[in-house]
């Protein structure tokens, strides 16, 4: 199909493509914990819909072994020695409390004067769901290449579908593995995603009296536990800002730059606060590690009282450079905090987690096809990105299907603001990746 068919054909179908998505927005589809069930059932419902109406006949529940929310599954296959392409991509959201600043309700499809959509969901990651059901639309549901849909409910919290994979890889072999579920950094500038970081957590106890002391009776020499906390959570960084974790991987990140003025932006950084820590904005954020304190466990401001206190703990989280193990990360933050501890307090450190980082396999037909393909949909040139956050699914995917490509994009650019308040999605990047995609599987298919 030449290409101005190609953008005809999906240009003529983007009004069916985003009244799909606002009513797939409409379900508050939270898998975590304590949020209604209905809202996640009433999404996988409208996904299997969407994707039956697109093609995808046999769109169907897939019950995963261990119980969580089921994920969504269809196939069709090729013609006769055509490649095959796995499409990913997720129906669950983050939460949005209106108190996080959201300026319309974030479970009504808002279509602003900017031009973006508004709503929990609009890009992270029912437009990915969208840009599949958009590819299979164009190809009338009879794509040139054996196709399978992968749409899970479950991405933001405690996956199954992960441990599924690993019991059933047959069922996930492709050539090709297309993850929709990341985007841009700015609106019509293509780029492909290669590396994500990781992800590794503990928690760090700090014990240094039996219980808690009149701090003027006894403050000085008795040292108070969440003071040597403090000295050893600020040892984490140097005073540029650098993890200091000695022997972390790290390196320059080799592609495009993340523009300082445009991370300031999205960041929503105070004025005059500086940016920390030395190389690029990109090495930063995609091929550095970086460390977080994301929970103490102290006394609050309201239920102060005068004394020293017995107990602290926090929760420590380091984002780990693409290609690093996990494990010998984990062991080396942990190290870190066990001999940052001053006056021979006792200190406790416990795993919580630790995901993998990943790394796209580069220089296959299915990498060059598709940077041809975004270069087509888009009339501009390509560049590479990383991402910090983590996918761990990914890396049990590359291990179902040895040699497998991955092409990781979608309608995710920067402005989406996904998991903060007023997420949203431009449909000009949802129109230009199912262009993408169809420009792509053509061009699997002609090998």
């Amino acid at each position: 199909m030449p290409a101005d068919e190609i953008r005809a054909s999906v240009r003529a179908a983007m009004p069916t493509v985003i009244d799909d998505l606002g009513k797939l927005v409409g379900h508050a589809s939270c898998a975590f914990p304590g949020f209604p069930a209905e809202p996640v059932h009433a999404a996988r419902a409208e996904v299997i819909r969407i994707m039956k109406d697109a093609g995808l006949a046999n769109a169907a529940e897939l019950d995963l072994e261990g119980g969580g929310y089921p994920a969504v599954w269809g196939d069709i296959p090729g013609p006769e020695g055509a490649p095959t392409v796995l499409l990913y991509a997720h129906y669950d959201v983050q939460p949005a409390p209106m108190e996080q600043g959201w300026t319309t309700d974030p479970f009504v499809f808002t279509k602003k004067d900017d031009g973006r959509y508004y709503g929990r969901g609009a890009a992270d990651d029912k437009s990915g769901v969208a840009i599949h059901a958009g590819t299979l639309m164009a190809f009338d549901g009879a794509p040139p290449v054996g196709v399978k849909v992968i749409i899970e409910g479950e991405e933001e919290t405690m996956s199954h579908l992960e441990a599924y994979v690993g019991a059933h890889p047959e069922r996930f072999k492709a050539d090709v593995i297309i993850v929709a579920d990341m985007g841009n950094i700015e609106c019509g500038i293509p780029v492909l995603t290669t590396m994500l970081r990781g992800h590794v957590q503990c928690t760090v106890q700090v014990d240094t009296i039996d219980h808690p002391l009149h701090s003027g009776v006894f403050g000085g020499p008795a040292p108070d536990a969440l003071m040597a906390l403090i000295r050893i959570l600020a040892s984490l960084q140097d005073d540029a800002g650098n993890p200091a974790v000695a022997g972390a991987m790290q390196f320059d990140w080799p592609g495009a730059d993340y523009p300082e003025p445009l991370y300031r932006q999205m960041a929503a950084m105070l004025p005059g606060v500086d940016v920390i820590g030395d190389d690029s904005i990109a090495t930063k954020l995609w091929s550095k590690p970086v460390i977080s304190v994301i929970g103490i466990d102290a006394p609050s401001v309201a239920e102060a009282g005068n004394v020293l206190i017995p107990s602290a703990r926090a929760k420590v989280a380091m984002r780990i450079a693409p290609g690093a193990d996990p494990r010998h990360e984990l062991d080396l933050l942990e190290a870190h905090l066990r001999a940052a501890a001053p006056w021979n307090v006792k200190i406790d450190v416990q795993d919580v987690k630790a995901s993998d980082a990943f790394k796209a396999p580069t220089g296959g037909p299915g990498m060059a096809a598709a940077q041809s393909a975004l270069a087509e949909a888009y009339g501009t040139d390509v560049s590479q990105v990383g991402s910090g956050g983590s996918i761990p699914l990914l890396e049990t995917l590359m291990k179902a299907s040895p040699g497998a490509e991955f092409i990781l994009w979608g309608a995710e650019d920067a402005p989406a603001n996904i998991h903060g308040a007023n997420e949203s999605v431009h449909p000009d990047e949802i129109e230009r990746m199912i262009v993408a995609q169809v420009l792509l599987m053509e061009r699997l298919a002609e090998g």
